[in-house]
């Protein structure tokens, strides 16, 4: 009785994560083209027509570039707060009302045997909030998006089974990178983007002895590299004596290609 997830996609450029139970299958946004998410329901072996729903965390188009199509070809039901339904309706296109359905923050729903609670998140958008999976005993916990990690945050996902978690930015890449000061003020803020090094110091706080994976993700096409995020929160997390790669492992995502089916 298996709760199983892949990121689809994860970065500046789109977004999407698929997460399934023995009887439910949900997906986490859909930022990319409805062609290129048909690809990647193909690349992990899964039939999107099957799908009970999409859950959209907010409006930008790096997380709801493909929801509209998508959920039109498939007759999928879209799940979203009022304000998110405000901010992208129209960018969707014509919605059938009865695939319409509303997913206030702060609340936990039932998808037969799988719960999902939402949560805010500090950024620039009408009212962001991402989820937490429970399953069978098991916690995932999707939590990108964010301008700082509060406190209320790190008590909602604490001591999940797996995290995916924003890392999107090194600092140094991005304060001599090419973005003008008023994008780079933006992402700096408590309303953008969690770095490399904020990732690391608030994963410190939710690490528990669950844990056993972490998905750095949402890396920023222009100022940041895999390998850089990786390292900086790797040794951030062993300065303050946690056990990476023994305890738990750190994986990378991909703007373009799907991780592998993970058990959480």
């Amino acid at each position: 009785m298996a709760l199983r997830f892949s990121v689809l996609a994860s970065g500046s450029t789109g977004n999407a994560m698929y997460v399934e139970t023995p009887t439910k299958r949900l997906l986490v946004d859909a930022g990319l083209s409805g062609k290129k998410m048909d690809e990647l329901f193909q690349e992990i072996n899964r039939d999107p027509k099957e799908l009970d729903g999409i859950l959209v965390t907010h409006e930008h188009s790096d997380h709801i570039k493909g929801v509209g199509i998508f959920a039109r070809r498939h007759k999928l039901p879209i799940y979203a707060n009022e304000k998110t339904w405000n901010a992208m309706d129209k960018q969707l296109g014509t919605i059938p009302l009865d695939q319409k359905f509303h997913f206030d923050m702060e609340t936990v729903r039932d998808f037969g045997d799988l719960e999902v609670e939402s949560f805010g998140v500090s950024h620039d958008a009408a009212q962001p909030m991402f989820y937490v999976f429970r399953h069978n005993g098991r916690k995932l916990v999707i939590a990108t998006d964010m301008g700082y990690v509060s406190d209320r945050i790190k008590g909602t996902i604490k001591d999940a089974d797996m995290f995916v978690f924003e890392s999107n930015h090194d600092l140094n890449m991005l304060r001599i990178g090419r973005y003008p000061w008023n994008v780079k003020r933006r992402i700096l803020s408590d309303v953008g983007h969690v770095s490399n090094e904020d990732a690391a110091m608030a994963l410190t706080d939710v690490i528990g002895d669950n844990t056993s994976r972490i998905y750095l993700a949402h890396l920023s096409l222009d100022n940041n590299m895999k390998d850089l995020a990786r390292l900086t929160v790797e040794q951030s997390l062993k300065a303050q004596g946690m056990n990476v790669g023994e305890q738990f492992q750190l994986y990378d995502t991909d703007p373009l290609k799907p991780t592998a089916m993970s058990v959480v």
